[in-house]
């Protein structure tokens, strides 16, 4: 879910960088955070906690790069 989130919100230029207030252009190393793992009687599954992605401004002349979970505080809709 996260990851088609961050996907859009970079497609629409939603996410925008703190330093020079332009859209976000790409990100990589996407994770799923684990909430917890269960396994047992049949029944087994994995939680998400979230996400964290490594957000990459990519603008001419901004070099901000940031690992975060707390992606959605660069969200402007």
């Amino acid at each position: 879910m996260s990851l088609e989130r961050i996907k859009r919100a970079i497609s629409d230029k939603t996410l925008r960088c703190p330093l020079c207030a332009k859209p976000i252009l790409r990100f990589e190393k996407y994770v799923d955070l684990v909430a917890s793992v269960w396994d047992g009687a049949g029944d087994s599954g994995v939680e998400t906690g979230g996400c964290k992605v490594t957000l990459i401004c990519g603008n001419e002349g901004c070099s901000w790069k940031e690992r975060s979970e707390y992606w959605q505080n660069y969200l402007k809709e």
